[in-house]
């Protein structure tokens, strides 16, 4: 009985050092789960329900009227919504041209640049500046009569030059050129991190067996670089989806909702048209698709993502 006392009583202590510990953890981990709960998953859940309803957020909660799958009947006969939806899949394309030239970038950066700090403080400016200023110095920029780019094709023998932003031909494929400038930055940073954690030791083994410059990249740096260029593919397609800022200010959706997105419509539906029950279905099949295409990525990852 003396024996087993002690033993007891340093049970009793370490159960109630383990209450602590796990008292201080939930105490750490509660701001993130009530802002992740309020700010997300309640909102969420409320939106899937209005996106059954006829209502407007002006009109108060008694107002709701159900109309079940009506909203998402209308969608597949709205013209902008598909032509938004449209220029959503095409501006997907801006992410795999992100990531070829960061990597490229990152590469030549890694082995043949000494003022690598200073070139990542370069490529990174454009990715936290303001994206209100940085479509402002575009909007200059593309300007059809005084803008730079276009004083220089005239210059160079162009008559006729584009009007890029007031063109319905031009237009996104400028928003698109903007956006893999402003991204380029951040996948560099990344891409720059994952290619110094690569042993040295393995291109000294590929010079040795007289492997060129090609077979080193795609038997060792690609793959060894895997992972990475899967977590830039799959954060760059869902904020892809989420572009709206820069939309918003360089065109407003325009001309003629050549620029508009699912996000930019779903705004002016819910705050300018006031239709909060429409947008809310707009919003869940947005979220629809993310979901399908991250699946995907998961499910595809296995055949070349090296771990």
């Amino acid at each position: 009985m003396l024996k087993t006392e002690p033993s007891r009583k340093a049970s009793r202590r370490t159960k109630r050092s383990v209450e602590k510990g796990s008292l201080a953890g939930y105490i750490f981990v509660a701001p993130m789960m009530i802002g992740l709960i309020v700010l997300t998953i309640i909102p969420t859940i409320l939106t899937l329900i209005l996106s059954f309803t006829d209502w407007s957020f002006i009109s108060g909660f008694d107002k709701i009227r159900f109309i079940g799958l009506r909203n998402y009947a209308q969608l597949l006969d709205d013209d902008i919504f598909k032509i938004s939806f449209k220029n959503n899949l095409i501006l997907l394309l801006v992410v795999p041209v992100q990531l070829i030239f960061s990597l490229i970038f990152a590469v030549i950066i890694d082995k043949y640049v000494y003022l690598k700090s200073l070139l990542k403080i370069v490529f990174f400016m454009p990715y936290i500046s303001s994206i209100v200023a940085v479509a402002i110095v575009f909007q200059l920029l593309f300007s059809p009569s005084f803008g730079p780019i276009n004083q220089t094709l005239r210059a160079l023998g162009f008559a006729n030059p584009p009007k890029w932003l007031a063109d319905i031909h031009y237009a996104l494929p400028s928003v698109m050129i903007i956006l893999v400038w402003v991204g380029i930055g951040f996948c560099l940073i990344i891409y720059l991190a994952a290619l110094q954690a690569i042993p040295k030791d393995l291109y000294e083994a590929a010079d040795i067996d007289g492997a060129g410059t090609l077979t080193k990249f795609s038997k060792i740096t690609f793959p060894l670089v895997s992972p990475t260029t899967f977590f830039l593919l799959v954060t760059g397609l869902i904020s892809t989806f989420k572009s709206f800022d820069i939309i918003k200010v360089l065109t407003d959706g325009g001309p003629a909702h050549s620029t508009s997105v699912v996000t930019h419509y779903l705004y002016n539906t819910a705050f300018e048209g006031l239709k909060t029950g429409y947008a809310s279905s707009m919003a869940w099949v947005l979220l629809g698709c993310v979901m399908l295409i991250t699946l995907v990525q998961l499910y595809g990852q296995k055949k070349w993502v090296n771990y």
